[in-house]
C-alpha cells in the first residue's frame, strides 16, 4: 500500500471517527455498544423528542431513545434500557417530559406497582400523554390578550364619571344617612352601657354564668350519655357472647328447645280441651254439665232464701230433722 497523503488522511479520519464514537459511548452519548433491553411505547405526540434523548426513571437516566417511527397513526418510540438496576415493570407508564421550557425532552418511566411483573425485552409500555406546549402557550396568549383588553377598557373610563352617581346619591340622602349614623351611635352606646334587652344580654354577668353553667350541664349530660352507651354496648356484647342470665336465655340452644317443646305441649293441651278430651275438656265443652251447675246454683239460692226467713232455732231443728 502506498504511503500517500490521501492514505494517511483517510486513516486519520477513520481513527478520529472511532475515537469520537468511543468518547460518545464513554460519556453516555450513545448506547450502541452497551448491552441492554429494548422497550416500546406508542405516543400521539412526542413533542420534538429525538433519537438519543435520555430515558429516565425518578430523575435517574436508565437508557436512551434508540429509534422513533410511525405505526398505526401513532409514534412508536424504541428505548434501550442499559441500567440493570432499573426495575421496569409491566404496569409502568412512559411519558414524554421536558426539562424547563427550553430544555431537552426525555422519556420518563414510573416505577409501576409492586404487583406488576418485571418487563421482558420488546415489551410495550402504557403511555401518558402530556398537553402540547404550543397549545398551552396559545391559551396563555389568549388570556393575556383578554386581560389587556379589560385593563384598556378600565383605563378609558373616567373615574369622576364612574363616581358621579354615588356622589349624587350621597348628596340627596345626606340627612337620612346622618340620622342612621346617629341612631347607630346611640344603639352602640346603649349596648356598651348594658341598657335594653340586647345590652343586658351582652353585659349581664349573671346571664353569662347561667349560659356557662348550662353548657357545663350539657357537657356532663353528654358524658353520661356516652357512658350509658358504653354500658349498653357492653351489655349487648355480653348478650351476644351468651354471658349472664339474659345471655344464656338468648344463646342457650337447650333452653330454646325446651321452650319450643313446652309451647308444643301447651298447644296440644289446648287442642284436647277444645275437642272436649279429658276432665277439663269435658267441663269446658259439656253443655249438660253447665245446665246442672246452673240448676244447682238456683236450688242453692232458693235454700238460702228460705233459711233467711226462718229463725236460728228452726234452722237447727230443720237440720236435725234432716239428719235424724
Amino acid at each position: 500500500m502506498r504511503n500517500t497523503l490521501e492514505t494517511r488522511l483517510g486513516l486519520f479520519i477513520t481513527f478520529a471517527v472511532i475515537v469520537g464514537a468511543l468518547i460518545l459511548e464513554l460519556i453516555g452519548g450513545t448506547s450502541l455498544l452497551k448491552r441492554g433491553m429494548d422497550l416500546k411505547a406508542r405516543f400521539n405526540n412526542v413533542h420534538e423528542l429525538k433519537e438519543g434523548d435520555p430515558v429516565k426513571m425518578a430523575g435517574v437516566q436508565i437508557g436512551r431513545v434508540r429509534r422513533i417511527g410511525f405505526t398505526q397513526n401513532k409514534v412508536l418510540v424504541l428505548m434501550r434500557i442499559t441500567d440493570r438496576r432499573a426495575a421496569v415493570r409491566t404496569d409502568s407508564k412512559a411519558t414524554v417530559l421536558f426539562t424547563g421550557l427550553l430544555g431537552q425532552n426525555y422519556v420518563s418511566i414510573d416505577f409501576g406497582s409492586s404487583k406488576g411483573a418485571i418487563a421482558m425485552p420488546d415489551a410495550e409500555l402504557e403511555t401518558i400523554e402530556q398537553p402540547d406546549l404550543s397549545a398551552l402557550m396559545s391559551k396563555f396568549d389568549g388570556v393575556a390578550t383578554g386581560v389587556k383588553k379589560m385593563t384598556d377598557n378600565i383605563s378609558e373610563i373616567n373615574i369622576n364619571d364612574a363616581l358621579l352617581p354615588f356622589t349624587d346619591f350621597l348628596k340627596e340622602n345626606r340627612p337620612r344617612i346622618a340620622g342612621i349614623l346617629t341612631n347607630a351611635q346611640a344603639v352602640s352606646e346603649q349596648l356598651a352601657a348594658g341598657k335594653g334587652t340586647v345590652g343586658k344580654l351582652v353585659q349581664d354577668e349573671a346571664l353569662y354564668q347561667n349560659a356557662l353553667q348550662t353548657v357545663t350541664n350539657l357537657n356532663q349530660t353528654a358524658d353520661e350519655l356516652q357512658a350509658g352507651i358504653k354500658e349498653t354496648r357492653a351489655v349487648l356484647a355480653d348478650l351476644n357472647a351468651g354471658k349472664g342470665t339474659m345471655g344464656k336465655l338468648a344463646k342457650d340452644e337447650t333452653l330454646y328447645r325446651e321452650a319450643a317443646g313446652a309451647v308444643t305441649n301447651l298447644n296440644e293441651i289446648l287442642r284436647k280441651i277444645n275437642q272436649g278430651q279429658g276432665t277439663v275438656g269435658r267441663i269446658v265443652n259439656d253443655e249438660s254439665l253447665f245446665k246442672n251447675a246452673k240448676m244447682t246454683l238456683q236450688k242453692l239460692d232458693k235454700a238460702t232464701d228460705s233459711l233467711e226467713d226462718q229463725g236460728p232455732l228452726s234452722i237447727v231443728g230443720t237440720a236435725v230433722s234432716k239428719l235424724f
